[in-house]
């Protein structure tokens, strides 16, 4: 397995926006009029923030850990400018250092939210997928998401949307996954799933557009 998902060592006195087990993300029930997701800690401290871009030829954004956007932690840019199966490189922007990449299985993802997890040398060491009434869901927005990340086989994070009125929330546990996988690189696939998943809501597609 590379090494890259694999988390190291915290460095530093500031505590490390990464270092939590739990994280909440939030976003308005209608992303269209609001396309920025908000990370939270266990304590309710907001740790993250970043905006879901639109109409670009190229997919990539960056997550804040300021509101005002003048501290960027994570960088993600997609390989393809245009592709069914965009696969996406994921950097911590404070040390430029590359923690793994993610593909999107294209038509593959139509009725099910599935992107594979890649090393180093291209390969899928894991994945990240919808799980539930996945068919339903696309009918019946409604209906709360669930996704899990696997690496060979075990769950090392889970996502959970938690039902509010107005509000998109989700619950990602990362708990299980501690020294399994990189909190940052988690984190990141996570932010990518739920984008997807409102892309999708605001009549985005599957991945094969400028709505990025």
């Amino acid at each position: 397995m590379s090494q890259a998902l694999i988390p190291q060592a915290p460095q530093g006195l500031t505590p490390d926006p990464f270092s939590y087990p739990r994280y909440t993300v939030k976003r308005r029930f209608w992303s269209i009029f609001d396309r920025r997701f908000r990370v939270f800690g266990p304590d309710g401290r907001q740790l993250m923030s970043v905006k879901r871009p639109v109409f670009k030829l190229r997919e990539e954004f960056t997550v804040w850990a300021d509101e005002a956007e003048t501290q960027p932690i994570l960088f993600i840019k997609s390989r393809q400018i245009v592709a069914i199966n965009f696969a996406y490189d994921i950097h911590d922007s404070r040390t430029n250092e590359w923690l793994g990449a993610v593909q999107n299985r294209g038509l593959k993802g139509l009725f099910k939210d599935q992107m594979d997890l890649l090393d180093q040398a291209g390969q899928p060491i894991g994945n990240v997928h919808e799980i539930g009434h996945t068919i339903l869901r696309r009918l019946i927005p409604l209906i709360t998401s669930k996704h899990d990340i696997e690496i060979g086989g075990q769950v090392v994070t889970q996502i959970r949307q938690v039902f509010r009125f107005f509000t998109k929330e989700f619950a990602v546990d990362l708990s299980m996954g501690v020294g399994k996988i990189d909190p940052r690189f988690a984190l990141a696939c996570a932010l990518l799933a739920l984008m997807r998943e409102a892309r999708r809501e605001s009549g985005g597609g599957i991945g094969v557009s400028f709505d990025s």
